[in-house]
C-alpha cells in the first residue's frame, strides 16, 4: 500500500511523465522551434510555472532522458566488483544494455525514443543542449575514477576518451535506428562496435593511428 509521501511522489513522476510525452508528440508533429513552451503546458493542462518547475528549459523536455542517466558511468565504476577494473565494468554495462536494447546505448525501436532521437538529430539546440548533459557526465566519471586512486590527469583524460566512445557508439546506434534498421538487425554490428571501441580503450590507440 502506497504511503502518503510515495503517493505524493507517484504523482508528481506521473505529471512529469504526462508533461514529457505531451512535449515530444507536439515537437514531433510540429516541429521542436515552432511549438512554445505555452502551447505544451496548455496540452498537458499545467502552468508553464508548474512546467519548468519540473523542466528548467525547453530542451530539457526532450533531453531530460539524458539527464536521467549523467552518473551512470560513474555509478558503474564506484559500484562495480572488488578486483574488475573501472574499463571491464563499463564494457561489461555497456554490452549488456545492447542486449536489452536500452535506450542510452541507442539500440532502442520503442517508438517514443525513435521519435526522440529523430527529433534531436534534427534539432541543433537540442544538440547543443545534449552537450551540456554529456560534459556533467564526463565531469563526474572523471571524479568517480580520481577517487578510485587514479591521477587527475590520467582520470581526465580517460573519462573524456569513455565519453567519446559511448557518445559514437550511441550514436551510430540512433542514426541506425532512426533510418529503418529495427533493433535486432542493428545488434551484431553494435556488438562489434563496441567490443571494437573498448578493446581501443583498453589496449591503446598507437597502434591504429
Amino acid at each position: 500500500m502506497l504511503t502518503t509521501m510515495s503517493l505524493r511522489e507517484h504523482k508528481k513522476r506521473q505529471l512529469r511523465a504526462t508533461i514529457a510525452d505531451t512535449a515530444l508528440r507536439l515537437f514531433v508533429a510540429d516541429g521542436f522551434d515552432a511549438v512554445p513552451v505555452v502551447q505544451v503546458a496548455a496540452a498537458a493542462e499545467v502552468s508553464k510555472r508548474t512546467l519548468f518547475k519540473y523542466f528548467p528549459t525547453k530542451e530539457d523536455l526532450v533531453l531530460h532522458r539524458f539527464a536521467d542517466h549523467v552518473d551512470d558511468a560513474a555509478r558503474i565504476v564506484r559500484d562495480r566488483p572488488q578486483g574488475e577494473t573501472p574499463l571491464t565494468a563499463l564494457r561489461f554495462a555497456f554490452r549488456t544494455g545492447l542486449d536489452h536494447h536500452e535506450p542510452t546505448t541507442g539500440l532502442c525501436a520503442d517508438p517514443a525514443v525513435v521519435a526522440c532521437y529523430r527529433l534531436i538529430l534534427a534539432t541543433p539546440a537540442l544538440a547543443t543542449r545534449l552537450t551540456h548533459y554529456l560534459t556533467a557526465g564526463e565531469q563526474s566519471l572523471t571524479e568517480a575514477l580520481t577517487l578510485d586512486g587514479s591521477r587527475e590527469l590520467d582520470a581526465r583524460v580517460a573519462a573524456c576518451a569513455i565519453s567519446a566512445v559511448h557518445r559514437h557508439l550511441s550514436e551510430s546506434n540512433w542514426r541506425a535506428i532512426a533510418t529503418g534498421s529495427t533493433a535486432v538487425e542493428r545488434h551484431p554490428t553494435a556488438v562489434a562496435e563496441a567490443d571494437r571501441a573498448f578493446t581501443l580503450l583498453e589496449t591503446g590507440f598507437g597502434a591504429v593511428i
